[in-house]
């Protein structure tokens, strides 16, 4: 096997096991997937808590399809509200409510202490972290938009 091949191999089943990881604890915790995580932590950074439902889909590297399948559970326990624009009728805006963002802050705090767990030392330095966060974006990958 190519050594390329191997790595995006090895890369596909990390990403698989961590996600199987943070979709633990964010479920049993929170009852939120990762995925839901994410997509009420982007809509957190945002200006206002609240972003056209197109922008958060690229910001996902999502479709608007697959933001509003994602949004809809979201909406139904409270955590996200929709938003008509007022002067375009066509535009959608998904906004946290008060719960989201009280709610968010919480997932937050499980979810960095997952990823403290996941590269905790000896195993990993923060030169290695550093390092591969470097590597993934490379590769496209997106973290946290403050950094």
């Amino acid at each position: 096997m190519s050594d390329t091949l191997d790595a995006a191999l090895r890369l596909v089943r990390a990403q698989a096991s961590l996600v199987r990881r943070f979709d633990s604890r964010l479920s049993g915790l929170h009852g939120v997937s990762l995925a839901d995580f994410t997509l009420l932590l982007r809509l957190g950074e945002a200006p206002g808590g609240r972003m056209r439902r197109v922008d958060l889909a690229e910001a996902l590297g999502l479709t608007a399809s697959g933001v509003t399948r994602g949004l809809a559970p979201l909406e139904r326990i409270g955590l996200v509200t929709r938003e008509a624009d007022a002067r375009d009728a066509r535009v959608a805006y998904a906004s946290l409510t008060s719960t989201g963002r009280q709610r968010l802050k919480e997932m937050r705090a499980t979810a960095e202490e997952t990823a403290t767990e996941i590269f905790a030392a000896p195993a990993w330095s923060t030169e290695d972290t550093g390092l591969l966060s470097a590597l993934l974006t490379r590769l496209g990958g997106t973290g946290l938009a403050d950094r």
